[in-house]
């Protein structure tokens, strides 16, 4: 059972708790207690999409911020093998928060750039949540570029609150490193996949996300600002978070029906964090049917496809009644 539970996910715990009780009184005391499990199971199946399929915007950003919910270095791991990490940005130091790194993708090689939040509480402390310095925006255009000299397609995983706030920060040029970034990532002359695999967060987050494709995890969440930011900012009180979720229209359904998001990644029920391999699973599958569109397609026609894409972003047309 996963440690780190929501308050809603409650009856799916206890269900899973009970299943878990059966199956050990059925091995240890040798009774058939396959088919009570297996409605218990249905009962869990049916409970989680329906908790799932209905959440709130506010409930969809605590998912994507879950503690058990896996991170870029999880679905590193779990898709890509052969997996060399590259690290520095040739200027200040190594920034755990983004990790960089050739490997392979159901045999095609590929260039995974992702912001790691850590898995354990040292680790998280170490890549500072996924909150990169400069030096991790200037380590992973670095990556990216190297990528572009070996005709290599690029991969971003994105998962931040944000880029780290902190004075030291600003003084190594964070805003010139982010938007140095998102003027190269345009040039790029091979194809780009970014994915929203967690939470989104502000300019830290549009850092890697410049591709080809920008696909969202189901549960993940992406946006300008937090909730909590945005209800400071509008109410002076971070309490009408709720209110401040819905307005922000951050979802991956909400960005996908908005035009911004080309693709939404379905997780398994009830969500990532309670099948790590099943995510990683489909959002491989994902990137490699992407990948292969992407390949047919020459470098001027990706660039131009790609500023076309982020040009866009903002146009509408109205129509009278």
């Amino acid at each position: 059972m996963n440690g780190n539970g929501l308050e809603f996910e409650a009856p799916l715990r206890e269900l899973e708790k009970k299943i878990l009780e059966l199956e050990n009184f059925q091995t240890n005391k040798g009774y058939d207690l396959r088919e009570p499990i297996a409605r218990l199971r249905e009962q869990l199946g049916r409970t989680a999409k329906e908790i799932f399929g209905n959440l709130t915007p506010w409930q969809q950003v605590q998912v994507a911020r879950h503690l058990d919910r896996p991170t870029a270095a999880d679905y590193i791991e779990l898709m890509c093998t052969d997996f060399v990490e590259l690290h520095g940005d040739r200027a200040f130091r190594d920034d755990r928060a983004m990790i960089c790194g050739f490997g392979k993708l159901d045999g095609r090689p590929v260039m995974m750039v992702g912001q790691q939040r850590g898995r354990t509480t040292k680790e998280r402390l170490a890549c500072n949540w996924g909150m990169a310095h400069p030096e991790g925006y200037r380590k992973s255009l670095l990556k990216m570029r190297l990528a572009e000299r070996f005709r290599t397609p690029v991969v971003t995983l994105i998962d931040t609150a944000g880029a780290y706030p902190g004075i030291e920060a600003e003084e190594r040029g964070q805003p010139h490193a982010i938007s140095t970034n998102l003027l190269e990532m345009l040039k790029i002359r091979v194809p780009i996949i970014a994915v929203v695999i967690g939470e989104g967060g502000s300019g830290g987050a549009l850092g890697i996300a410049v591709g080809n494709k920008l696909c969202m995890l189901e549960h993940s969440t992406f946006s300008v600002i937090s909730p909590e930011g945005c209800s400071s900012i509008l109410f002076r009180t971070a309490d009408k978070r709720m209110q401040a979720a819905e307005a922000l229209k951050l979802t991956s359904q909400d960005l996908h029906g908005l035009g911004i998001v080309d693709e939404i990644v379905p997780e398994p029920l009830p969500a990532a964090h309670w099948d790590r391999k099943g995510a990683a699973d489909r959002l491989k599958e994902s990137l490699v049917r992407n990948l292969e569109e992407l390949a047919a397609q020459p470098p001027a026609e990706l660039i131009a496809q790609r500023r076309g894409k982020y040009r866009s972003i903002g146009f509408y047309s109205e129509q009278s009644a």
